[in-house]
């Protein structure tokens, strides 16, 4: 069993940057490929960024592209979203989802990934 903890969420204004990070203790972190997924009052859950298990591949949703970076450091079990230029479609609740993959292939499919955290809220004020 995997468990994933996100933290760093909060309140900025438009225009501001927030970091929030997904850990996950255990020596199977490093076989995990990591998702941020987030999900706005009344909407679906929506894909936001990716990164494979040794962080040589990264995906965004265009929404983030140019704005949002994941990386992750697995010598601490961690994986971060470093979130610029903030807007106030931003604000959702940010999840973590992790799925064991050996050769990573993007997927927007939240039904695809088998560990999730409780989220962490995010607002974006105007």
């Amino acid at each position: 069993q995997v468990q994933l903890v996100e933290s760093g969420g909060g309140l900025v204004q438009t225009g501001g940057s927030l970091r929030v990070s997904c850990a996950a203790p255990g020596p199977t972190f490093s076989l995990l490929t990591i998702t941020w997924f987030r999900q706005a009052l009344g909407l679906e859950r929506e894909f936001v960024a990716a990164i494979s298990r040794a962080g040589g591949n990264t995906d965004y949703a265009n929404s983030v592209k140019g704005r949002f970076t994941i990386s992750r450091d697995n010598a601490k079990n961690t994986v971060y979203l470093q979130m610029n230029s903030l807007k106030p479609e931003d604000t959702a609740v940010y999840y973590c989802a992790a799925k064991r993959q050996f050769v990573y292939r993007r997927s927007n499919n939240p039904n695809e990934y088998d560990y999730w955290g409780l989220g962490t809220q995010v607002t974006v004020s105007s």
